[in-house]
């Protein structure tokens, strides 16, 4: 037997399997980076909604990523929030993304229900280590916001309670993705912004 072809069609055999394999360790590689991601979405009149309803629909499309409607699950009722239940799938993602319209400088009520019932009856640093994002929308614009404007604070700085939520929980508060002088028209750029955020 010729000892060195042989180990010459091992070496080649290895070579071909470790490149075909590439791909395989590649994908589950960047399967298990990807973030399990919390989706909370919430509009006080849902007929009306087209910008969080496609912000939803965009992080429906972005693997890893649970969404939950609250106005689809629990309607309008802001005591029939099942708080045991949304703890729990709190506790099996490592970020939490709250979508919805500013409503009055503020997030909806359903949203706020949500909290109350949800992180409630919890202590500081219940959630160490994970993420909080805000997603939201205004159809004001500087006007409105900014230090020039009416209310004299950014569209983001609006959401200082959430940022003060996050902190207490123990949770790292992202950056918040504003879109201000919002229209529909507008749609699919900040879909495209949110899938890009969502993907980090």
């Amino acid at each position: 037997m010729n000892w060195v072809h042989f180990f010459s069609v091992v070496k080649r055999v290895f070579a071909v399997t470790f490149l075909l394999l590439l791909p395989l360790r590649e994908a589950m590689s960047n399967e298990q980076s990807v973030v399990k991601t919390l989706v909370i979405v919430s509009h006080p009149y849902p007929e009306r909604s087209v910008l969080t309803k496609g912000l939803q629909e965009a992080a429906e499309r972005v693997a890893g990523v649970t969404v939950r409607n609250l106005e689809t699950i629990y309607g309008f009722d802001t005591r029939s929030i099942n708080g045991e239940e949304e703890r729990r799938i709190m506790r099996e993602h490592s970020r939490v993304v709250f979508i919805f319209p500013t409503h009055w400088f503020n997030i909806t009520p359903m949203m706020k229900a949500w909290l109350n019932d949800t992180w409630g009856s919890v202590g500081p640093g219940v959630w160490q280590g994970k993420d909080m994002l805000i997603v939201s929308t205004a159809a004001g614009g500087s006007s409105t916001y900014g230090e020039a404007g009416r209310i004299g604070v950014t569209l983001a700085d609006v959401f200082l309670p959430m940022k003060a939520s996050a902190l207490h929980a123990g949770m790292t508060y992202l950056t918040p993705l504003v879109f201000q002088n919002a229209s529909s028209s507008k749609l699919p750029d900040f879909q495209r912004q949110l899938i890009e955020r969502l993907k980090r």
